[in-house]
């Protein structure tokens, strides 16, 4: 660190001097403006960009060396994830077949990232989406209603023996991914735009709160989709009903601790999120006893409802870990955040 003393000119005007080596590094001239942005924390961010426009950030990608689809796709997603708003892809020769799907599957995957040019060896994807206009709040509040309506369906699927839903389940996590990726974009962008983090209202450290959660409340998602995979092998099988009855009761119990980390957050409830958390013991209770009760049944039955027991269980254990971060941002704040209010 660089410490400078506070002068005063003309009695009233703060004056300190920027650093040369910084300064010509930025090519700074004399009577060059520079923008001074107060940080949430009560720093000042010094910038040579004064104006609002977005910062564009363009990624190269040869893709001639890539024979895996697999992997052009997560270099893309990579991409996408680190903010960079232009993505260039090229080849040596003409693209193979794969290129273009793995393209197309990208665009229909993200939110807001469109091909704009395409020849025989280039392919330009920007991203069209105004980030200000997607808040956290929303983008969250989204994924949880999507999430929690997958854990419903997955347990009714099992219930009815409805194969279709089954699958209607594990189709949807993609919609949670996207979700949980622009929020992991947004939280990039921001890190290195102090523009973007004024203009949409939240500092950097909240939005790495935000991602954090995403991730969590996206790792419930995956459980969902296990339910829902688990049940198929024995979707047709009419097994004991005192099984169904156990799942149902561990599944309605995740779900009222998922509701509850999720209120517990934007309503900034630390109380709320602290008797969540202790009602996890509930579960794994509900969760040992459908454990217990399998071990003498077919070997079939047994597996996939142990198997959809633990992800029961394991749903609402990440439930829990919403409300810890939620303790641990109320502490380290030791305000209430202000962000609208939502209701069970």
């Amino acid at each position: 660190m660089e410490i400078r003393r506070v002068q005063v000119t003309g009695g009233a005007s703060f004056v300190v001097t920027l650093p040369k080596d910084w300064a010509e590094a930025q090519k700074i001239a004399k009577n060059d403006p520079v923008g001074l942005i107060v940080q949430p924390d009560g720093t000042l961010l010094i910038t040579k960009k004064i104006t609002e426009d977005p910062i564009q950030r363009i990624k190269e990608i040869d893709s001639s060396p890539i024979a895996d689809p697999a992997f052009l796709f997560r270099m893309l997603i990579g991409a996408y994830i680190t903010g960079f708003t232009v993505i260039h892809i090229t080849t040596k020769h003409r693209f193979p077949p794969f290129v273009r799907t793995v393209v197309r599957d990208f665009t229909r995957m993200t939110i807001g990232q469109e091909v704009v040019e395409e020849t025989g060896t280039t392919i330009t994807i920007k991203d069209l989406l105004n980030p200000s206009e997607m808040p956290f709040d929303n983008t969250l509040k989204r994924m949880f209603v999507i999430i929690k309506t997958m854990h419903e369906d997955a347990v009714t699927a099992l219930e009815t023996h409805n194969r279709s839903l089954a699958m209607d389940v594990i189709n949807r996590d993609t919609d949670a991914d996207r979700l949980n990726w622009l929020i992991a974009r947004q939280t990039n962008m921001i890190l290195r735009n102090a523009s973007l983090s004024r203009k949409m209202g939240v500092s950097p450290n909240m939005a790495m709160n935000y991602t954090m959660i995403s991730r969590i409340i996206e790792r419930v998602g995956d459980h969902a989709v296990r339910i829902a995979e688990y049940s198929l092998p024995i979707i047709d099988i009419d097994f004991d009903k005192k099984f169904m009855n156990a799942i149902r009761k561990a599944g309605a119990l995740s779900l009222e601790i998922f509701d509850r980390s999720i209120i517990s957050f934007f309503n900034a409830d630390m109380k709320e999120a602290h008797r969540n958390i202790e009602s996890i013991t509930a579960l794994e209770n509900i969760c040992g006893d459908i454990n217990n009760m399998v071990l003498k049944q077919d070997a079939l039955v047994a597996l996939n409802i142990a198997y959809i027991s633990e992800s029961i269980r394991r749903a609402g254990e990440y439930a829990g870990d919403v409300s810890e971060t939620v303790i641990n941002l109320l502490v380290e704040n030791e305000i209430s955040p202000s962000r609208a209010k939502i209701r069970k």
